[in-house]
């Protein structure tokens, strides 16, 4: 059980409610807090000018509302505001947002019924996924389009996907015993106008970032050994003369990896040492994708580092407008609800798994081409060549869907069109900028999953299975169990959805 509101959320309790299966329970204290924060601005708000309860909303606020209507004016919000369009979200990723909205709340500074925050936790917990849809919000005044969707869902309307089925809100609700919200004082304003769509999905894409870094390493570190490549582009010595923490961690990760190696060699054996040739059969120094994996995936660990410090501080912060706060008796107008660091950090995240795919994609090249490598058949073929064609076909798989990432690593951060009649004259797009995360780090996935076929055939190729280092074969066997060897062309694209899917179902075991 992973209790929210007694202290800060950490990325792995996040991790633990989507990937695990846990449940969240709301601390006693936080939710007394969410009442007296509901209480106070339910008195405060009589007979004064407050923001989105007795005012229009964007440029319409300077039109008054009457006592009458302002209940309704939260009603009319959520359903004008219910206009997303493309495909609904990924229910991993709608839970996310959940996840991020609810710990919003719990922050008491937004005036909300604690009954919001019961059925947001009731919603978690019972796995209802509200139908988000992927395209509406341009990342300020919040994310009003994809929020509108849930808090259509939070007033018993709209749809949601419960066991794998779309199914209306209300029947969900029945069969579950649940109760749609009720509009007491601002509940509408405060479900839309925040960041927890991009925060949410941006949760998901840390958390399957990290586990992409886990296996470019693992995989760089197989080629190294696989090709036999010297061992000093990893040692301690030489990396440490370069004060970057994610190289170092990175190059101590790649070591422990292939600490017992029987393939990776050691230079002084071969070339410190008194040598009569004038042209060497040996490189005397490895291509870049395997010399300099720790100066390439060193910024992508860093990055991540610190992608998730800011969206794990946006998850504990309050995304909301205004701000209401019952200790120092008053209600705060200003932007909490703009997206910059999330969508910041996305553009950044996203560009390094680019960097990470591309990596990935230049390692598979040079297993495939003789040319380069001088080791392995052309296209890592184990039949007859010219009649066979091993891995040639799905090589074009994964050089194309790297280019597609090249094309999807163009900032949004970058990218403000302004709207709403030129009151939000610069927004964040964050929303965006996470979903186009999202699609590149699936595409890695995809990429890396090729790659890891290659390996394997690569494998059986040299029938080095008892040189690997202990680590590399026991991902040789877990990875054969799924995918045998072939020598025979038959189709491969089950094979690498198997494969991909093993890589996101399973934590890398890399120390890091």
């Amino acid at each position: 059980m992973v209790v929210l509101g007694s202290k800060e959320l950490s990325l792995e309790e996040v991790h633990r409610v989507l990937f695990n299966g846990e449940e969240l329970s709301l601390d006693t204290a936080a939710l007394q807090q969410v009442e007296e924060n509901f209480k106070f601005l339910q008195q405060f708000s009589a007979r004064k000018l407050i923001y989105g309860i007795n005012t229009g909303f964007g440029p319409m606020a300077q039109y008054r509302i009457s006592e009458n209507d302002t209940h309704q004016l939260q009603y009319n919000l959520i359903r004008s505001h219910s206009s997303g369009a493309g495909n609904y979200l990924n229910p991993v990723l709608t839970k996310g947002l959940m996840i991020a909205r609810l710990s919003s709340f719990m922050q008491a500074h937004s005036g909300v019924h604690p009954e919001l925050v019961i059925l947001l936790k009731d919603l978690i917990n019972k796995n209802v996924s509200p139908c988000v849809y992927e395209h509406g919000g341009v990342g300020a005044s919040g994310d009003l389009v994809q929020l509108a969707h849930l808090a259509l869902v939070l007033i018993g309307e709209g749809e949601v996907v419960y066991e794998g089925k779309l199914r209306p809100t209300a029947e969900v609700y029945a069969e579950l015993g649940l109760q749609p919200i009720g509009v007491h004082v601002r509940e509408g304003l405060a479900v839309i106008n925040g960041t927890s769509t991009m925060t949410g999905i941006g949760l998901v894409n840390i958390i399957q970032a990290k586990k992409l870094l886990g296996w470019s390493l693992i995989l760089s570190s197989m080629i190294n050994e696989i090709v036999e490549a010297f061992d000093d582009h990893l040692s301690a010595e030489l990396n440490a003369v370069k004060k970057h923490a994610g190289q170092n961690k990175v190059a101590a990760a790649m070591r422990d990896i292939l600490k017992d190696s029987k393939m990776v060699r050691h230079r002084p054996d071969h070339f410190y040492k008194e040598l009569e040739e004038e042209i060497f059969k040996d490189k005397v120094q490895e291509y870049y994708s395997l010399r300099c994996v720790p100066q390439v995936l060193g910024p992508v660990y860093d990055t991540l580092v610190h992608a998730e410090q800011i969206v794990v501080q946006e998850l504990n912060s309050v995304s909301d407008n205004p701000v209401v706060d019952h200790h120092q008796q008053n209600v705060f107008h200003g932007g909490n609800f703009h997206g910059d660091y999330i969508s910041l950090e996305m553009d950044k995240v996203k560009i390094a798994i680019t960097k990470l795919s591309m990596l990935s994609e230049r390692q598979l090249n040079y297993l495939m081409n003789d040319k380069l490598n001088h080791k392995f058949p052309p296209f890592m073929n184990l039949g007859k060549l010219g009649l066979n064609f091993g891995m040639q076909g799905i090589q074009f798989t994964a050089t194309s869907t790297v280019a597609e990432n090249q094309t999807l690593s163009f900032p949004m951060y970058v990218h403000s069109i302004p709207n709403n009649n030129d009151n939000q004259d610069i927004v964040s797009m964050g929303t965006n900028s996470a979903l186009l995360t999202q699609k590149v780090i699936e595409n890695t996935f995809e990429v890396l999953a090729i790659q890891v076929m290659t390996m394997l055939q690569a494998v059986d190729y040299l029938n080095c299975q008892d040189k690997l280092s202990s680590f590399s074969h026991l991902i040789y066997q877990e990875v054969r169990a799924i995918f045998p060897k072939f020598i025979q062309d038959s189709p491969k694209y089950k094979d690498a959805k198997r494969i991909k899917e093993y890589l996101m179902q399973h934590e890398p075991k890399v120390k890091i």
